[in-house]
C-alpha cells in the first residue's frame, strides 16, 4: 500500500530573470506558496507515512534558505525561474525527506505554477 501526504508553506523573496520580458529583468518580489508530497508505506506501528512534525521542521529549513530572500544570491539558484526554484525545493526537501516525490511551487497572484517529479 502506497499513500501520499503533502504539507505546504509559504514565502516572498524577489529576483530576476535575464530572460523573458523586460520587467522580468528588472528586480521585483513575489508571494509563493509551495506543497511538498511524500509518498511511501504507513508505519505499521504508527501509522505515519512521516510524522508532519519532523515534516515541518525539514521544510521550515528550506523556506529560511528563501524567505526575504534576492534569490538570484541563494546558493544553487542563481537563474531563479519558477522551474528552477521547484527543482531547488525539491534537492533540498530531499535531503532530509526521502519520501519526497514531487513540489509545485505557486505564485497565486500571477496564477501560475511548475510541479517538478522526481523519483
Amino acid at each position: 500500500m502506497s499513500m501520499e501526504t503533502s504539507q505546504r508553506f509559504g514565502f516572498d523573496a524577489a529576483h530576476q530573470l535575464d530572460a523573458g520580458a523586460p520587467e522580468n529583468r528588472r528586480l521585483h518580489g513575489h508571494s509563493f506558496q509551495v506543497e511538498v508530497t511524500l509518498r511511501g508505506e504507513p508505519d505499521a506501528r504508527t501509522g505515519f507515512l512521516r510524522d508532519f512534525g519532523e515534516v515541518d521542521a525539514a521544510l521550515k529549513k528550506v523556506r529560511d534558505l528563501l524567505d526575504h530572500r534576492l534569490l538570484n544570491e541563494v546558493e544553487g539558484l542563481s537563474n531563479p525561474t519558477l522551474e528552477n526554484i521547484a527543482r531547488f525545493i525539491f534537492a533540498r526537501a530531499r535531503q532530509a525527506l526521502p519520501e519526497v516525490v514531487r513540489v509545485r511551487v505557486e505564485r497565486p497572484s500571477h496564477g501560475q505554477s511548475c510541479t517538478y517529479e522526481g523519483k
